[in-house]
């Protein structure tokens, strides 16, 4: 494994410290809070531009497959704990789909709250950016870990406090079944260190990565307790009740952020730490994970074409696309796998077009129920063209971001796996069900007897954002796949080695 190219700015770090320090600002300076959405955009765009210098100046793409950014500072240093920073270019991708969205998110909710609750609001949306760079940044199992469950705090003040109706219940459901989680990955954390080289630094990735020696029997149960806390999060059949609750009950812009970022986590850590650190019963368990994607992806689509919600409609589509995500994870294919990866931030693009699209519309109609709509395309047209538009990319229409990852997915798993890949290709079939039967049952039909204001500027705005990178995505995600491309390269070795060693331990008995 090649050595982690050192940051020669902590660049990582002042991000970090810049969400999470302007969140704690806005909680304990009071007259900040009269201007509490215009200082979180402003850290925000901020945090987005120093990041894309930081790329510009210290990141060199042709060495994506290398930790790069790299800042490494003593913290628990008898528990083998280091504040270990660091990106490679999937990781890269991540945090820039994160402080891409953000901004967004508070561009749409300009308006959403008094101006008691803007300030609790949008403190608690910076810390969670600062938690989400932090996440996919960390290069020490021990700290992921430990932002994994901080990542719970901002989560449920923001579903709980700021939500609609239900909010409590859903609150407190995305504690539970995120509490189990974390609390099984624990054990695994410690088990991880027990079978490591152990020293200062026993927790960081490039050290066990290195140094991990477990038997077969326990290696088993030790990717099982990541990848049950990993499931949760993606999230998988059938573990996953706790996102249409949420997504009905949460602000749009929590939402999206759970949704497109957060949930990602799952698919994230199976591949950064399932994958590298547990190859072996990565691969043992491989047929058995690919069997719930594809239940996954058929229920989702399913449960989408049953719902009268809009919110919950969109989170049952999640739960769909995050079994291709798996799947490709899974399958052993680098096709498959880049896929995969590129799949994450289609999804989040897409997805977020398609929340914040229902939003606009339930603020018109003051309901997310399909039953409640008829002939919309006759009184907002900009609003229907847009969630056609954002429901064919989730639909994986050709030159939209949702086609070239679901077809990398399934012709990857194809070459592979060609009878998983044949029962995935069900839910593109469902796909167009649960996108253009709502379009015709809310846009379509007779004029109503109503008059409303059609997509405001603001609105516009963010929307003609999110289409632009659903556009260049479909036409020209080449970048994005440079980045990536090496993770798969590496990925494929760590898996040609130990198919290899398997097969020579199974010659020796």
């Amino acid at each position: 494994m090649q050595t982690a190219i050192e940051a020669t700015f902590p660049w990582l770090s002042v991000l970090i410290l810049l969400a999470a320090g302007g969140s704690l600002g806005l909680a304990l300076i009071k007259p900040a809070g009269r201007f509490a959405k215009q200082i979180t955009l402003g850290i925000s765009l901020l945090i987005l531009a120093l990041y894309a210098v930081a790329l510009l100046m210290d990141f060199a793409p042709q060495e994506a497959g290398v930790v790069q950014l790299s800042e490494t500072y003593t913290w628990i240093s008898q528990l083998g704990v280091s504040l270990a920073w660091g990106v490679n270019g999937f990781s890269a991708v991540m945090i820039g789909l994160a402080v891409f969205l953000v901004p967004l998110v508070i561009i749409a909710a300009w308006n959403d709250f008094t101006p008691e609750k803007a300030a609790g609001y949008f403190a608690w949306i910076l810390f969670l950016e600062a938690v989400m760079i932090a996440l996919f940044a960390a290069r020490d199992v021990f700290l992921f870990y430990i932002l994994f469950e901080l990542m719970i705090l901002p989560m449920y003040f923001l579903i709980g406090r700021y939500g609609g109706q239900g909010r409590k219940r859903a609150a407190m459901k995305f504690l539970l079944y995120s509490l189990l989680g974390g609390f099984i990955m624990l054990v695994g954390v410690i088990a991880v260190y027990f079978y490591g080289p152990g020293g200062p630094r026993g927790y960081m990735l490039d050290t066990l990565h290195a140094g991990l020696a477990i038997p077969p029997a326990a290696e088993m149960w030790i990717f099982f307790a990541f990848f049950f806390a990993f499931a949760i999060k993606a999230p998988m059949w059938p573990v996953h009740t706790w996102l249409p609750d949420t997504a009905a009950s949460a602000p749009t812009g929590t939402s999206i952020l759970l949704v497109g970022v957060l949930d990602k986590l799952g698919t994230y850590g199976m591949i950064a730490i399932c994958l590298q650190l547990f190859p072996v019963a990565s691969r043992k368990a491989a047929l058995i994970i690919i069997a719930f994607a594809i239940v996954s992806i058929i229920w989702g689509a399913l449960m989408a074409i049953s719902s009268d919600n809009l919110l919950r409609l969109v989170s049952y589509t999640s739960v769909s696309h995050f079994g291709f995500m798996v799947m490709g994870i899974f399958s052993g294919s680098a096709m498959a796998l880049s896929g995969a990866m590129l799949y994450m931030v289609a999804h989040g693009v897409g997805t977020a077009a398609l929340f914040f699209t229902v939003d606009f519309l339930a603020k018109r109609g003051e309901s997310p129920a399909i039953s409640a709509y008829g002939g919309w395309q006759r009184v907002t047209p900009l609003l229907a063209g847009t969630f056609l538009i954002a429901g064919l990319a989730t639909m994986a229409l050709p030159g939209l971001s949702g086609f070239i990852p679901e077809y990398l997915v399934l012709m990857g798993t194809f070459h592979v796996l060609p009878v998983a890949a044949i029962l995935a290709v069900i839910g593109v079939v469902l796909a167009a069900l649960y996108i253009l039967l709502p379009y015709q049952r809310i846009f379509t039909g007779p004029r109503p007897e109503l008059e409303k204001e059609d997509l405001r500027g603001r609105e516009k705005a963010v929307l003609g954002i999110l289409i632009a990178a659903m556009l260049g995505l479909g036409f020209y995600p080449a970048p994005i796949l440079d980045l990536v491309n090496p993770i798969t390269a590496q990925q494929q070795v760590v898996t040609v080695a130990s198919t290899n060693t398997a097969a020579l331990e199974g010659s020796n008995k």
